[in-house]
């Protein structure tokens, strides 16, 4: 039984769901060991490109398709034709299972195993959670796992991270309200660097991260 919908929210996008995110830097390793991400400044700037031309955008789209009761295999396979990598493509697969394993398990909702932002939708539908907010913190909890990984690979200070994350709060609100009101046909962006970064992570000679 669902009590309150906003605190289950704040527990299926809390640092403690069992998604293994802090292992993923999303390509952000490889743009740190490049020289794009050097300080504050640059690592919100590439996070801003991240959410309104990358997966943040994307992901948005998939989930409130989800959400909204579109076919899921439909919205997987987009998912995986979207990744631009193949490290990009285990991070929402990867992460996308466990969450939906952990959903099933606690809730005992079904929600297929599944790209993480369709995973994700699936859920929001499954425990009849309100889909707006849901948007608001997927984004949110992304923009602060990638902060995250800023923090550990800049260095950044914490506080930094979390002035970063402020930040960006309004633009992960706008992009949920879009997303929204758009369709499949909305979806996609242009951020080629983005897409550099992640295919490089994987010949670097050192990594922390898995992508």
């Amino acid at each position: 039984m669902v009590l309150d919908p906003h605190l289950v929210l704040h527990q299926l996008f809390s640092p403690a769901f069992p998604v293994g995110a802090f292992a993923w830097s999303h390509g952000l390793e490889a743009a740190v060991q490049d020289g794009h991400i050097a300080d504050a400044t640059s690592a919100e700037a590439w996070l801003r490109d991240v959410l309104e031309h990358g997966a943040g955008w994307s992901d948005a789209v998939l989930c409130a398709q989800a959400a909204a009761g579109k076919n899921l295999r439909e919205l997987v396979d987009l998912a995986r034709a979207l990744a631009p990598s193949a490290e990009r493509r285990a991070e929402t697969l990867e992460q996308g299972a466990a969450f939906a394993a952990t959903v099933r398990a606690v809730w005992g909702a079904d929600v297929p195993g599944a790209a993480y932002p369709v995973a994700v939708g699936a859920a929001l539908r499954a425990l009849d959670l309100p889909v707006d907010h849901g948007l608001r913190l997927y984004l949110q909890a992304f923009a602060a796992n990638l902060c995250a990984a800023c923090v550990r690979l800049v260095p950044l200070g914490q506080t930094d991270g979390q002035r970063i994350t402020r930040a960006l709060q309004p633009l992960c609100a706008a992009l949920a309200a879009r997303a929204l009101a758009a369709d499949l046909d909305d979806i996609g962006g242009f951020a080629p660097a983005l897409d550099i970064a992640s295919q490089r992570h994987e010949a670097l000679h050192s990594r922390i991260f898995r992508s």
